[in-house]
């Protein structure tokens, strides 16, 4: 059987590496004579992944203006309103790639969070009217992010598996029979212990992830990061280690993570970890932290997945969902509003604390229950294709 993974913008990204990684592990392990297929938007970064049979560049074509398509895209959408002969045009390199193809991954879990998404409405309607088989894999959605056009889109689909239990409650609330509840691959990705940085506190390091993206929504978030560093500085004996996990232009948590390490090494328990590691490396760190505290959701899922107790700059309802599915309420989940609250960090951060031993025997119980929920992924889409 031949999957075809879209939608991946890259593994700049470290939790879409992760995403990729791993789905194309549990998807080998499990479906006896499978071949994965990806499709990049930067499929240079993603050579490193060594378990697909293809890696595609699915990165968008352009229109020239007063070409033949432009043309003809601009009189279909002024005499009719209808935009997809660009669209086709603008992802054919993927589009290209469905023939021969079994069935078809929006591996994108976070696309639908981020408004309208035209373009892969158009790719998915391309998929179903070559007769493949449609799924949208690891997703989380939020009440907010739904509209009439993405509902029609999501009734296209084969299957959509909701990474949490929040996302699959609205879905199935708006009458959608097609969705079942998992949890993300992730979980399952494997970690590469590699030596530890000069500093490390074995058993008394304490992860720190921020970025841009948190920054841009709260302003004052970034003040509030700083206090919560000096805090655990003057307050415990514990190495802080800065922990990029998105290395990517324009949204790179090296450079912000970088500032705070110039603003601190000089106390000589901070840490910056390189921003040229892979997702598993990143995670073999994770797992030797005493804590983490993290804003990319990946990067907590390692934390997570290794028992690691774990504070969350959460920002969308997948963080929220995730917590929600481990611990039975959105334990140590921050929302966007809170992050320039110093003071509740500082309590969140003082709650992780005291609860350490009761928050490790939680995940011990939760995580094999959780891997088991990654892997039934892997049957849903069986059951579809038949296998």
């Amino acid at each position: 059987m031949n999957i075809f993974l879209y939608a991946h913008s890259g593994s700049p990204n470290r939790g879409c590496e992760a995403i990729v990684r791993s789905t194309t592990t549990i998807i080998k392990e499990n479906i006896k004579g499978s071949k994965v297929f990806l499709s990049s938007f930067k499929p240079e970064t993603d050579q490193m992944i060594n378990n697909l049979d293809g890696i595609f560049d699915g990165s968008n074509s352009e229109i020239r203006k007063f070409s033949r398509e432009w043309l003809i895209s601009s009189i279909q959408f002024k005499l009719f309103k209808d935009d997809s002969y660009a669209l086709g045009k603008i992802h054919k390199k993927i589009i290209k790639q469905i023939k021969g193809k079994d069935v078809c991954l929006s591996i994108g879990g976070d696309n639908y969070c981020y408004g309208e998404q035209p373009g892969w409405y158009e790719v998915n309607k391309r998929v179903k009217a070559k007769g493949k088989k449609l799924v949208l894999w690891g997703c989380s959605i939020g009440e907010e992010d739904l509209s009439k056009r993405k509902l029609e889109d999501l009734k296209l689909f084969d299957l959509i598996l909701a990474r949490e239990s929040l996302t699959y409650n609205i879905l199935t609330d708006k009458g959608l029979s097609n969705v079942k509840l998992v949890a993300d691959p992730a979980f399952t990705m494997e970690k590469e212990e590699l030596p530890l940085p000069n500093g490390w506190q074995e058993g008394n390091t304490i992860g720190v992830n921020f970025s841009p993206l948190v920054w841009r929504r709260n302003k004052g978030s970034q003040k509030a990061i700083k206090s919560l560093i000096e805090h655990i500085l003057v307050n415990t004996d514990m190495t802080i280690a800065l922990t990029p996990h998105v290395i990517d232009e324009g949204n790179n948590d090296y450079e912000i993570l970088s500032s705070f390490y110039n603003d601190y090494k000089q106390t000589r328990r901070v840490i910056l970890l390189p921003d040229h590691l892979n997702a598993v490396q990143y995670k073999g760190y994770i797992a030797r932290m005493r804590f983490f505290i993290g804003a990319r959701t990946h990067a907590t899922i390692a934390a997570y997945s290794n028992c690691v107790p774990t504070m969350v700059l959460g920002y969308s309802v997948k963080s929220k969902g995730i917590a929600k599915d481990l611990f039975g309420e959105e334990k140590l989940v921050l929302n966007i509003n809170e992050l320039s609250n110093s003071k509740k960090l500082i309590e969140t951060f003082e709650e992780m604390k005291a609860s350490e031993k009761k928050i490790i025997a939680e995940l011990e119980e939760a995580i094999p229950r959780t891997k088991r929920m990654s892997f039934k992924a892997v049957d849903y889409l069986a059951q579809i294709v038949g296998k």
